[in-house]
């Protein structure tokens, strides 16, 4: 590991101390300082921009699964008032591919600004008690064996300082500052070398709330917010420009005119940027106490919407876990940790290829390409098995995770949004933040266990099943004992210690 210390002139000055060290305030750092928080750890989220500073605002769609798992937080509906859902999709002039075949309460992409779902998380985060703290740069970290912990050094107006903390989480972008203390690769390729992202208004608004297409020479994609803003995206073969380079409004209206046929009366950006967009994924997400999450770990095309998405549910998968290890109640800590990486990993490669594969279905070259695209797009959405597939994969639904050792399928899934008997619904019960345990009324709940026991609405069925806190199921069968569900609750979760002078007591 490649160490990046603070100078020996600027010691560090009054180390504090934390359970968990999250660097990044985006949605993902903002997501998982919640979670922890909700836990009962001590969390300390480290954002290098001062707290008035403008968040330049890139991801816009939220797709079903990860409103899910907002809907498991609380937050879902309050994020859907803030914008506008697509119900369905009409790339390249094409037949409309319908999102309410999504089986999801979410049957829609939700698009809200980044700021929106930012400003719900981090009100979360307050809530639940995590210390946010801005104007604060991370200048290093590294491992300090003796202690356990980990040692992050960052720098304020004031001077440097240093937080040890059990473990730390880099979520601080494509330049991450974390995963270069790590000496860790970033291996990729750019895929798109001059695009312009604006968001503007439009005097004459399209007739679908989605509007894209792609030429010969150039590519635009129009969307709503709800609001009167729209999200522009445009991009022109010839266009050579480096980013950063200045980028205007009458190129981007000129590249939207060639792609689109008109500007739609584009006027009065609020901001205006030129990026280039790679294509990369770190091979490790973890590196001992250390973790990767969202743009830290893997970055892609915007093709599909699916970056800010990805982060969130990096998040959603990792917070659960380090709580379990740093509260005691897994019984193999460090293979959950381990298991971070090994089930993640894949789904950023996944999601690498599938933006790759949407950006060069949108830069196709050639009539032969562009008429087998358009034919493309016509079958899909005739055939609805392959629409389902393509409509899955992107909205995260369909995502999922090897069967652990010694269950099958479909330990590993989604589990969906199951009616109770209590009138609620699994999302609303995976709000409390752990385990739930879905049987038939009559059985018993296994002894001095940290989870919420619910049954089935349907009270013929007779299966039984255990739900991971990030809404994927971890065992499943057809009917079980009392005995047979004991033992599978306890390859995941240990018993709470006794309180000294007292019995345990079920969470």
């Amino acid at each position: 590991m490649t160490d990046a210390e603070a100078p020996a002139a600027e010691a560090p000055r009054d180390p504090e101390t934390a359970d968990v060290v999250v660097i990044g305030a985006g949605p993902a750092g903002l997501l998982l300082a919640g979670d922890l928080a909700a836990a009962g750890l001590h969390v300390i989220l480290l954002e290098r921009r001062a707290r008035t500073a403008a968040n330049l605002t890139r991801a816009f769609a939220v797709h079903a699964r990860t409103l899910e798992l907002l809907d498991a937080r609380g937050l879902a509906d309050e994020l859907v008032s803030t914008g506008r859902r697509i119900d369905r999709l009409r790339p390249f002039g094409g037949i409309a591919l319908s999102l309410q075949r999504l089986r999801s309460r979410y049957p829609f992409v939700l698009i809200t600004p980044q700021y929106e779902t930012e400003k719900l998380l981090e009100r979360r985060a307050l809530s639940t008690g995590a210390v946010i703290r801005y104007d604060r740069e991370v200048i290093g970290l590294h491992h300090d064996p003796e202690a356990g912990t980990v040692a992050v050094d960052f720098r304020t107006p004031d001077g440097i300082h240093r937080v040890h903390a059990r473990h730390a989480v880099g979520t601080d972008g494509v330049r991450s500052t974390v995963r270069r203390a790590l000496g860790l690769p970033f291996p990729g390729q750019a895929v798109i070398r001059s695009m312009i992202l604006a968001d503007v208004r439009l005097t004459h608004p399209p007739e679908d709330l989605l509007a894209v297409n792609g030429t010969a020479d150039a590519f635009a994609f129009l969307v709503p917010f709800g609001d009167g803003w729209y999200r522009a995206i445009a991009w022109h073969r010839d266009s050579h420009a480096a980013e950063g380079d200045p980028a205007d409004l009458e190129e981007l209206r000129a590249i939207t005119t060639t792609a689109l046929g008109t500007d739609h009366g584009m006027h009065d950006p609020r901001w205006i940027s030129r990026l280039r967009s790679d294509e990369r994924q770190v091979p490790t997400y973890r590196v001992g106490r250390v973790f990767l999450a969202g743009d830290a770990a893997h970055v892609h095309s915007p093709a599909g919407g699916l970056g800010m998405n990805t982060g969130l549910q990096d998040a959603a998968n990792l917070s659960w876990k380090l709580a379990a290890a740093l509260h005691g109640q897994s019984p193999d800590p460090e293979a959950l940790l381990d298991s971070y990486h090994r089930e993640r990993h894949p789904v950023g490669r996944l999601v690498l290829r599938t933006s790759g594969a949407l950006v060069r279905v949108v830069m196709a070259a050639g009539p032969l390409r562009r008429t087998a695209r358009n034919l493309g797009v016509h079958l899909l959405g005739r055939i609805g098995p392959a629409q389902d597939r393509a409509l899955a994969t992107v909205s995260g639904l369909g995502i999922s995770y090897p069967p652990p050792p010694g269950t099958r399928r479909p330990a590993g899934r989604r589990a969906p949004d199951i009616a109770l008997a209590d009138g609620g619904r699994l999302c609303e019960t995976l709000r409390a933040g752990g385990f739930v345990l879905i049987t038939p009324p009559g059985a018993a709940t296994p002894p001095a266990t940290p989870l919420t026991h619910a049954h089935w609405r349907d009270r013929t069925r007779t299966a039984c099943a255990l739900v991971r806190p990030d809404g994927y199921l971890a065992w499943s069968a057809p009917a079980a004992t009392d005995a047979e569900l004991t033992a599978a609750v306890g390859t995941w979760l240990l018993p709470p210690r006794p309180a000294p002078g007292g019995p345990a007591q079920n969470a």
